[in-house]
């Protein structure tokens, strides 16, 4: 049988992927062909992976940031033996329900190992790969957790403002079991890249505490070179591939109109005759398909010895349970007047005691979210027997590299910020919740309750927009005991993120009474009624639940008797059976709703007679009393409410 030579590998990455993009009449070639080269020599000759085990903890990882590029991954999942890709499915590329997706789709066993598209998304995920594996390697040992991960960016991913960030932060913290591949060929969509980047990579890369080796990228030797080098390392490498996008192509190689667009069947015909393919669409000679499986295979002995020595999962999710019931007796026994943020810090303090695999940290806010307890340790440059990360300023790669951190095993990672800057996180929340993983974004500062900061800090429309977020949780408790509550259900949910939103200002404790059942898991749910019959329903979460209430007990002497609602998730709630939220909604006709927020989320629940109070302007800057009744949201504005809805 004749030699299955590297050109061979390579280009059948090539064209499995320019086939499937023509066939789907959409997608982008030119990466894949581009960077073939330099992915034949990383599976073959250096991955530890097995094709049969996808989900082999200690496998290197391959993260595909530039996820335009998807058919480079789909091809190699097909062509090494995934069960996950079959040719049926890269003949479907781009359709329907497709596995195949425009841009890879993380899902479970498949060798996808994160969802990417948005540029530079990927390197953020890589850096929290990497930073777990440091976790649980020093947790666990060399023996049980030892590998590497890749990462595949482009020009574009180095132009987003997330790969400075995370970049910066890798090098900080000495990753050296993380590799950039940058596939460096110089074309954007728009045309050349010198059209708006005059960046000097090496000193960039050396910059952030990077190694930097530049290649062809098309040059087995020098590729081969370059991975046995980054191998050794002792900190994060980039291997810069010198690439023609589009390689083999007479006619588009080297220029943009081989990005993101089928090549034309004309034009395949030429690259087919100039790189001697003499296969038709799909084909792949059954000595090429066999060399790449058992590339496949090459992992299977590695893991099965690894087997031997497996690490013990630690089953952490019982004890959550009984850490919330003791926390929730305590809050309700003390009748401490507190800010959530610091009800939040109470119960922190317990759960990094007992769950090892919680992983906090903050964006330069560790003081004002309270999200580091006295019992972490802080996880700093070549040292990761800690669980806590400082992410600096740099929200975007925080909630980027939780994703990461999430994605590699069983870790549980949690970050901080204030709610207003979730504009900072939100392209990552969102793939937080398009990926169903379970991270915890604390939030604080959540309302114009934190006062003298002013409009600028004061988020306004921050809850409403990330409401509108698919499977995402929103958490906005109104005491010590919802705070609790709530991270119990952010840490017992698998397959969604969740934001928990928090105050600066001191509230009272509301719920003085201890019950074991998690009224927080309704979502909504009565927590004060002036009288056994009732004409109005006053609804509201977070720091405006105790107005609420106090308006509630004014409105006695109105006679206007009130039930109060307690909202710490509007998404809980909308799931509840019907029968439930007819209990809460259909009571009264005359609702008002409060909250120090744009009202927009609250309407579904009022109606065309009800009246929602909220804000819908930016907030001032002044002692958070007087922005309250500056914006009407004092409990003698509610009852000034009540009174016009009733007349």
């Amino acid at each position: 049988m004749k030699n299955c030579s590297h050109n061979d590998l390579a280009n059948a990455i090539r064209f499995v992927s320019m086939d499937a993009v023509q066939k789907a009449n959409s997608g982008h070639p030119g990466m894949p062909m581009g960077m073939a080269d330099v992915c034949t020599v990383l599976f073959r000759d250096f991955l530890k992976f097995n094709a049969s085990s996808p989900d082999w903890v200690n496998r290197d990882r391959f993260i595909l940031s530039a996820g335009h590029g998807s058919m480079i991954l789909y091809s190699l999942l097909y062509l090494l033996g995934y069960k996950s890709i079959s040719l049926e499915n890269i003949k479907n590329f781009r359709k329907l329900n497709s596995i195949c997706a425009g841009h890879p789709e993380f899902e479970p066993s498949t060798g996808i190992e994160t969802t990417t598209g948005p540029l530079g998304q990927g390197i953020g995920n890589a850096v929290g790969f990497a930073i777990a594996e440091e976790i649980l390697k020093s947790k666990y040992g060399k023996k049980i957790f030892n590998h590497k991960t890749y990462v595949l960016a482009g020009d574009g991913c180095l132009m987003e403002g997330i790969s400075h960030e995370c970049m910066s932060l890798a090098g900080h913290l000495k990753l050296k079991n993380l590799v950039m591949l940058f596939d460096n060929n110089s074309v954007s969509i728009d045309g050349p890249t010198s059209l708006a980047v005059s960046d000097q990579y090496k000193k960039r890369f050396e910059s952030y505490n990077w190694d930097y080796i530049q290649i062809n990228g098309h040059k087995e030797k020098e590729i081969i070179k370059a991975l046995k080098k980054v191998q050794n390392a002792k900190k994060p490498t980039v291997i810069s591939c010198k690439t023609k996008i589009g390689f083999g192509s007479p006619n588009k190689s080297g220029k943009s109109s081989a990005h993101g667009s089928p090549l034309g069947e004309d034009e395949i015909k030429l690259i087919r005759k100039k790189l001697k393919w003499s296969y038709d669409p799909f084909e792949i000679p059954d000595r090429i398909l066999k060399k790449w499986r058992e590339i496949g295979k090459k992992g299977f002995d590695d893991e099965k010895k690894w087997k031997k020595i497996l690490f013990k999962k630690e089953n952490f999710e019982h004890k959550i349970y009984s850490i919330a019931q003791n926390a929730k007796k305590i809050a309700a026994s003390e009748l401490k007047s507190l800010a959530t943020r610091k009800s939040s810090e109470n119960i922190l303090k317990v759960l990094n005691k007992n769950l090892p695999h919680l992983i906090g940290g903050s964006a330069d806010l560790s003081g004002s979210n309270n999200t580091k307890t006295e019992s972490q340790k802080i996880i700093s440059p070549g040292k990761f027997n800690g669980n806590y990360i400082h992410y600096g300023v740099r929200e975007h790669a925080m909630a980027s590299v939780m994703n990461g951190l999430a994605l590699h095993s069983d870790l549980i990672p949690y970050g901080g910020t204030f709610l207003v800057f979730s504009d900072y996180c939100k392209p990552s929340i969102r793939l937080s919740a398009l990926m169903k993983l379970r991270v915890i974004y604390v939030m604080s500062h959540d309302s114009i309750g934190l006062g003298e900061d002013g409009p600028t800090h004061q988020p306004i429309e921050h809850l409403s927009s990330l409401r509108s977020i698919p499977n995402l949780n929103i958490f906005r408790p109104c005491d010590s005991t919802e705070t609790i509550e709530c991270w119990e259900l952010a840490l017992t949910c698998k397959d969604r993120p969740s934001v928990i939103s928090l105050t600066r200002q001191n509230l009272s404790q509301l719920r003085t009474v201890f019950e074991d059942k998690n009224l927080s898991s309704f979502g909504a749910y009565e927590i004060f009624r002036s009288n056994e019959s009732i004409n109005m329903t006053l609804m509201a979460s977070g720091s405006e639940v105790e107005i609420a209430v106090s308006a509630s007990k004014k409105l006695v002497k109105k006679n206007i008797h009130t039930k109060v609602i307690s909202v710490p998730s509007m998404e809980l709630f909308d799931a509840q059976p019907e029968d439930y939220k007819s209990k809460i909604l259909g009571e009264t006709e005359m609702k008002i709703s409060l909250e120090a927020s744009q009202p927009m989320s609250w309407k579904k629940y009022i109606g065309n007679n009800g009246i929602t109070i909220g804000i819908e302007d930016f907030g001032k800057s002044a002692p958070y009393k007087d922005v309250y009744k500056h914006f009407k949201l004092t409990d003698d504005d509610v009852v000034n409410a009540a009174l016009r809805l009733k007349n």
